[in-house]
């Protein structure tokens, strides 16, 4: 799997991944820090990347959109340090590999991960 780190999220967490067996790569190193999150998302779906954000305009991309890709994990905790959940956020994300390789939104917050397959399914109103 390759991750993409949006820039809200440390750089500390490229060597993280790459420790862990992923490839990661920070956005600033590779784009525009002020580029909107549909170049982000474009990107990485050409590059064949995971992103990984704290911004919640990436799910919201995602259900508005109905794509199947590129997956998405948004993390929703105060602090986004490695250090503060390093250990327990790599297991979420090997239980949930296969998903994002295929297409997924995975939502990690304070106790768990949440996954949800795409493309989401159309809303009747």
């Amino acid at each position: 799997m390759k991750i993409l780190i949006d820039m809200n999220l440390s750089l500390d967490w490229v060597n993280i991944f790459e420790q862990h067996g992923w490839h990661a790569v920070h956005w600033q190193e590779i784009g525009d820090p002020r580029a909107p999150d549909s170049t982000i998302m474009d990107w990485a779906r050409a590059n064949n990347y995971v992103v990984f954000t704290r911004d919640l305009d990436f799910g919201k991309f995602l259900a508005t959109t109905r794509v199947q890709g590129p997956s998405v994990i948004q993390v929703r905790r105060p602090n986004t340090l490695p250090h503060n959940f390093e250990d327990w956020f790599v297991n979420i994300l090997h239980q949930h590999e296969a998903a994002l390789e295929r297409g997924a939104l995975l939502t990690v917050d304070e106790g768990r991960g949440r996954i949800r397959l795409l493309p989401f399914p159309a809303v009747g109103f």
